[in-house]
């Protein structure tokens, strides 16, 4: 249905939903066969007529918001998104903030403003699904910006979920309105969320007339850090969390970006390794190193902790190198470098790009000669709050004051997350082993640290929190691996569809955990022909949950989900 290249780092969002008062019915919206039901478990009486009736009453009802529309917008009905909507600069083709989408299913379509201080504020959208199972959902953002993601708001409504997001407290992917302005900062870190969710569940009571059973988050990378975020200080908003690619350690990932960049050089330094090298020289290198370490060759290294790469002689340049193409000794010293992990002396800041990830969003944004643009954003309008600084000049100094601001605890590192788990919350988390923007050591690292501060052991933490490694992932999505975890609209959402099965879908898993208390133990991830569903799979493949290795059998079709187990890892 949709074919897509990356394009971007950031994550995929969702949206809201709106609602209006009925006569309180029977809940039968369920798991069936480990299902989505298709039939609703509310309906609601006039559904059309309410929605185009909502935006008075929410005008009337909630404080500090002023609706701008109120729309129903049937299935099939392609949006084209306005400049109101979202900022130009929220675009991003071919799919992943699209200019436009067609909508899988009946929604009722509520845009409004809430204002969450006397100098900031924020946008956000709720989509009420025609049939509404009964639970509630919110999704995040990604990077700096302040985009409502409405691929994730399409998503997650066809499945049945009321479904709020936001535009993080301001408008657009840059973080120029954190200038001198801790409360649009504030908002950004943690209240544009919290404050979506408490809105978005009193419009959804006030339009189906009565509250909703259950309530879900989704989001990966910033969207993956504020779904942490919710665990660790509002504990009550979530039944169920899922958290990709987590950019938690957030003061640390920026430094880690300056740090990058100081290592490559700009691209006329005579240590910058130009895209061309690390594709055509350094990347086929690494795979003859590594990708048969699991017993299969097929550009995927299953687990980057077994890849201890360095620059092979015979791509290195020398006097007596018979190499067509070759790297410099210079260039070779970088390419060592960003494969380490970060120290400020001896202190361990940040964990090393990972072998695998450096043709992924690597290319445009951490090895491309330049300091990532959210690192930029942030030293700039935050750290400094000096538009003009020269981020090109940033060392050891300047990252050790980006760590110690740490403005509303937006590191998102909180050990302690008993009130989550004491009140029954399950939190999945996904990462992908070939993510250049986000360290996937980097969830290791807080889950461990969850253990620790817990003293909880591994069958105790798996009773929650369960971080699930998907091998061959870059940032969020795509790549050579069997990436499609249900983490957005990428596959069939029909009722029934493969697609929505909790076995294969990180979301429908987390429902059927809450709802059925029954634990993930794998989540099969596939990989369609070319990223079209439409073309058939290539690759299937069972990602384990943390800390156990998937392990090919040896004899079995690698393509196909039964040649692999879970093993306990147990590195010589």
């Amino acid at each position: 249905m949709f074919s897509r290249k990356r394009s971007s780092l950031i994550p995929v969002p969702l949206i809201l939903a709106a609602s209006l008062s009925t006569s309180r019915t029977t809940y039968s919206g369920s798991l069936v066969a480990g299902h989505l039901t298709s039939s609703s478990g509310y309906p609601v009486a006039d559904f059309d007529s309410k929605c185009s009736s909502i935006a008075s009453q929410l005008n009337s009802s909630i404080s500090n918001a002023t609706v701008r529309f109120a729309e129903l917008v049937t299935q099939g009905t392609n949006i084209t998104f306005t400049d109101s909507d979202r900022d130009p600069s929220c675009v991003i083709e071919p799919f992943f903030l699209p200019a436009s989408l067609i909508v899988p299913a009946d929604v009722c379509r509520i845009s409004l403003d809430v204002q969450t201080s006397g100098r900031s504020g924020i946008h956000m959208e709720t989509w009420l699904p025609r049939n509404w199972t009964g639970r509630f959902l919110s999704t995040g953002n990604g990077g700096v910006g302040g985009c409502i993601q409405f691929p994730d708001m399409a998503y997650t409504s066809s499945l049945g979920f009321a479904t709020v997001g936001t535009n993080n407290g301001h408008d657009g992917f840059s973080g120029q309105s954190f200038l001198n302005n801790s409360d649009v900062l504030e908002d950004f870190v943690y209240r544009s969320i919290h404050t979506g969710v408490v809105v978005g569940k009193e419009i959804t009571k006030t339009f189906y007339g009565h509250e909703h059973t259950k309530s879900y988050y989704i989001g990966c990378s910033t969207g993956g850090r504020q779904g942490l975020k919710s665990i660790q200080d509002f504990p009550e908003d979530f039944d169920g969390v899922v958290a990709g690619a987590p950019g938690n350690q957030w003061n640390k990932l920026m430094d880690d970006f300056s740090h990058t960049f100081n290592l490559t050089g700009t691209p006329d330094a005579p240590s910058f390794v130009p895209a061309e090298a690390w594709v055509n020289i350094v990347n086929p290198d690494i795979l003859k190193q590594c990708d048969t370490i699991d017993g299969v060759e097929d550009g995927v290294i299953e687990d980057p902790h077994l890849c201890n790469y360095a620059p092979s002689p015979n791509i290195i340049c020398s006097e007596d190198s018979k190499a067509t193409r070759c790297i410099t000794p210079e260039q070779a010293d970088t390419v060592r470098k960003a494969f380490s992990p970060f120290f400020i002396g001896d202190e361990f800041i940040y964990p090393r790009l990972v072998p695998g990830s450096e043709i992924s969003d690597a290319l445009s944004m951490v090895l491309a000669g330049d300091v990532a643009t959210f690192s930029t954003e942030w030293f700039k309008f935050v750290v400094n709050s000096d538009p003009n600084l020269d981020v090109k000049t940033l060392g050891p100094s300047d990252w050790k004051k980006c760590i110690a601001q740490d403005p509303f605890n937006i590191s998102t590192f909180k050990g302690d997350i008993s009130a989550f788990k004491n009140r029954g919350g399950k939190l999945l988390s996904y990462h992908g082993q070939a993510d250049s923007l986000v360290s996937p050591e980097n969830s290791e690292i807080y889950y461990d640290h969850v253990s620790s501060t817990m003293d909880l052991s591994t069958s105790q933490m798996d009773e929650f929190y369960r971080l699930f490694r998907v091998s061959g992932m870059f940032h969020c999505f795509t790549g050579p691996g069997a990436w499609n975890v249900g983490q957005g609209l990428f596959g069939d959402t029909s009722p029934g569809s493969d697609y929505t099965d909790p076995e294969k879908n990180v979301l429908m898993a987390t429902v059927r955990w809450v709802e059925e208390g029954t634990a993930p133990e794998t989540i099969e991830g596939t990989k369609f022909v070319n990223d079209t569903n439409s073309l058939g799979v290539e690759i299937s493949r069972k990602h384990c949950r943390f800390p156990l290795r998937n392990t090919y059998d040896g004899m079995g079709d690698s393509t196909k989900p039964e040649s692999w187990s879970c093993q306990p890892v147990s590195d010589p």
